[in-house]
């Protein structure tokens, strides 16, 4: 039965095959995967299951629930798009990254203790990082460094909080946590980073923009979507999650506003909309729950149909800014129209599917009474269609006419948007489809005469004023530049960390060094010359301390005439085992005093 097999283990031991493998039988062999995967998850029961036995603990790979199966379908549906749309990349190593990437991910939302959570956790980390370095630029490679340290970071705080709740309590379960104690917090953080938290965010548009135009699609499905599922099983109803993502809904949108990257502009905006799903893990109700699930589920497909967009448009012509690109509609209509598509399902419009989810979560702020946070989202909601909903398929292929000329992408990835885009729709349309796998029963219908109109109304509203601030020229001119975010805080302060420790640090320790290895030895080695005039000159120096103005002349030429004429008359000489002895002491106490 297929259905014994770990979810992660399919795309992690499968990936080790793809090297072994070429032309049509590695092209139907990817394929062939996550479609293995799907159907095991399809065959999976909910309960414990795959137990491992680890020192004194048991590793649970596999606690199947409906929040887990539903991230599982969506994860294992976006793999097979991916593949589908990386099909003609020749490099191996990326679809090795690729499907280990996937692996790692189905791997945390089963793990069911916080020991197999940590290894997937960094398995995604270092997978994810090759996807960017795959860029093979100077800019990824700086890029896909800074996201592992970052990375690092986070699963050091993630390690140190698993350390402390499990000396605390003895127990590695993961579930429900809460937010009660230093290990809870750790836990936080480490997940926090995952899921972009303000300040904590910058690797997110720093990193993805530097991939391959098709491992960004990957990217943008698993690292922040696993990280939304570990808040939604270890915090719901954690009232500071609420604020953090209003924060980030807000913020991202005045970035992507003035971002001329437009893979950038998409990166912005995926923070913008897992802030909408922070704020339901925050709320905690099973509408806001089942809103946040609902959220990730559409987000992960039309998010990756943004990519994959924007991914053809620069496989096509090397482009991605959007001062170099406009008029592509004329040669790229199927591409403009699955963009399209993309856009109008992030901004919410009705019949796609960011209208059938992300309402959901806008409902349940204003059903707790949530004024400010539910004003809060209606802005977002309002921004993330201006930036992209209208600015993404503006600039790429309409504004003006760059005078590029080229081609429609390859007919895969044609059809993987084409199959991100049915489902786009197929759920806006159809949204049982989706509420029927959400971790709560629904009770909630999205197409009522109120909710239309008002998301109508935002929207049209918003269109207005883009196009208002277009025609008074007060929108912000796209321009080749570069925006400052908080990513240049830990830039220039590990540059000057690294020059304050090779600079002033490093003087201090070669001073140090000098004065201990070989001011302090050699001085020990001119004493033991003559220690008997050694003690009357230093007790000459002490009386020089102690004695009146006309003394202190004498003393001082004694002590000049001393020192001139050292070692003098030698009344028994020491010999040269004396001075190891003298410094092997000094060494000791130098030790001993460094290690304590």
């Amino acid at each position: 039965m297929i259905n014994i097999v770990p979810p992660a283990a399919i795309f992690i031991v499968g990936a080790l095959i793809v090297p072994f493998l070429k032309g049509k039988t590695r092209t139907a062999y990817l394929l062939l995967l996550p479609v293995i995967a799907f159907i095991n998850l399809l065959g999976m029961t909910e309960g414990i299951h795959w137990s491992v036995g680890f020192l004194s603990y048991d590793l649970i790979l596999g606690k199947v629930d409906k929040l887990s199966l539903a991230f599982g379908y969506i994860f294992t549906i976006v793999t097979f798009i991916g593949v589908l749309y990386a099909l003609r990349v020749k490099d191996n190593g990326q679809h090795v990254a690729a499907l280990i990437y996937a692996g790692s991910a189905l791997g945390a939302i089963f793990a069911g203790d916080l020991i197999s959570l940590f290894i997937f956790w960094e398995l995604m980390a270092m997978s994810a990082a090759y996807l960017v370095w795959a860029g093979k630029t100077k800019e990824s490679g700086a890029a896909g460094m800074r996201y592992l340290l970052v990375h690092i970071f986070g699963g050091l705080c993630l390690l140190t909080g698993i350390i402390i709740h499990v000396h605390n309590t003895g127990s590695i379960e993961f579930g429900y946590m809460g937010l009660n104690d230093l290990a809870s917090y750790f836990i936080l953080i480490g997940f926090g980073i995952n899921a972009a938290f303000p300040i904590l965010h910058s690797w997110l548009p720093d990193a993805y923009p530097e991939s391959t135009f098709s491992g960004t699609v990957f990217l943008s499905a698993f690292t922040t979507k696993s990280a939304v599922y570990v808040l939604a099983r270890g915090f719901p109803g954690t009232e500071m999650l609420i604020w953090i993502g209003a924060a980030m809904t807000v913020f991202p949108i005045f970035y992507a506003v003035i971002e001329n990257n437009l893979r950038r502009v998409l990166s912005y905006s995926l923070i913008n909309q897992v802030g909408f799903m922070v704020v339901g893990v925050g709320i905690g109700t099973t509408l806001s729950l089942n809103g946040t699930v609902a959220h990730a589920f559409s987000h992960i497909l039309y998010k990756a149909l943004l990519f994959m967009s924007m991914g053809a448009v620069l496989h096509q012509t090397g482009k991605i800014n959007a001062t170099d690109l406009g008029g592509l509609y004329k040669t790229m209509p199927l591409t403009t129209i699955f963009c399209i598509i993309g856009a109008a399902s992030i901004s919410g419009f009705p019949l796609t599917s960011g209208f059938v989810s992300k309402s959901m979560i806008v409902s349940a702020s204003g059903i707790e009474g949530l004024v400010i946070i539910w004003l809060a989202l209606i802005f977002a909601s309002a921004g993330v269609f201006h930036h992209s909903g209208i600015k993404i398929p503006f600039f790429a292929f309409f504004s003006h006419d760059s005078g590029i000329r080229t081609t429609e992408p390859p007919k895969n990835m044609l059809i993987a948007m084409g199959i991100a885009a049915f489902l786009c729709i197929a759920i806006g349309v159809f949204p049982g489809l989706l509420y029927s796998i959400l971790p709560y029963p629904v009770d909630y219908v999205p197409y009522t005469g109120a909710h239309v109109i008002d998301q109508l109304q935002l929207l049209f509203f918003s269109a207005l004023a883009f196009t208002l601030l277009m025609l008074s020229g007060i929108y912000p001119a796209e321009m080749k530049a570069t925006n400052l975010d908080t990513d240049w805080f830990y830039r220039k302060g590990a540059g000057a960390f690294m020059w304050f420790v090779s600079n002033p640090m490093s003087w201090v320790g070669a001073k140090i060094s000098k004065f201990a290895l070989e001011t302090i030895p050699l001085s020990l080695i001119w004493a033991s010359k003559n220690p008997p005039a050694v003690a009357k000159i230093a007790l000459d120096g002490v009386l020089l301390v102690f004695s009146g103005p006309r003394k202190k002349a004498e003393i001082q030429q004694r002590i000049k005439g001393e020192i001139k004429i050292y070692p003098g008359d030698v009344i028994k000489r020491w010999p040269v085992g004396w001075t190891v002895l003298w410094v092997t002491i000094f060494l000791l106490v130098y030790l001993i005093a460094y290690y304590l």
